[in-house]
């Protein structure tokens, strides 16, 4: 690097080549003291990395649940599958479905709403949230109230009810005798609108 600086003799080529390392050197000092995706507030190493890494268990049913949901913004499915409950009674977790949740989705945020006993000395929890994301240019939030249940000493997601909201566009919708927005110059219902 300190060679390609020497080799170009004008003053605004190695600032510019300056400007281009400096910024490399902030990205990865932000990544790495990124902040966690459940809004902790923490970094994403200090908060739960470690519990979907499985280097730490999750001290109370709130915080497997946040993991949970980095997890989805991390695409760290089998963390998702592993930290469900299993048992006869239990429906089974499709993974596929799971995973195409996560990559094909914008994760946008997670808001706790309440949380009921889940502490670390508790045997049972509930916590209430809503997951904002954004999958094929809508806007969707995903409400639930989970129930977690502490098996051998670990937190696990047990069921979840689901609370019903409103999709709203993240752009307008496109009538049927407007031009297509692919940009070829059809109408909609000739072009991408097409049954």
């Amino acid at each position: 690097m300190i060679l390609l600086v020497e080799i170009h003799s004008s003053a605004a080529a190695r600032l510019r080549l300056l400007r281009l390392f400096s910024k490399k050197y902030i990205m990865r000092l932000m990544s790495e003291n990124k902040l966690c995706p459940c809004g902790s507030g923490k970094s994403y190493a200090e908060c739960c990395e470690p519990i979907i890494k499985g280097a730490k268990k999750a001290p109370t049913a709130e915080s497997l649940m946040r993991a949970r949901y980095t997890a989805y913004e991390k695409h760290e499915i089998d963390f998702i599958i592993n930290t469900c409950e299993q048992g006869d009674k239990i429906a089974e977790i499709d993974r596929k479905a799971t995973e195409d949740w996560s990559k094909n989705s914008t994760w946008l945020g997670l808001k706790v709403l309440r949380a009921e006993k889940g502490g670390e000395s508790d045997e049972e929890g509930i916590v209430e949230f809503e997951a904002t994301y954004s999958q094929h240019h809508t806007r969707d939030v995903h409400h639930e109230t989970a129930y977690f249940k502490k098996i051998n000493g670990n937190w696990m997601y047990s069921y979840g009810a689901m609370t019903p909201t409103t999709v709203v566009r993240e752009t307008p919708k496109v009538g049927r005798n407007e031009p297509c927005p692919c940009g070829s110059g059809k109408k909609y219902k000739q072009c991408c609108g097409k049954n």
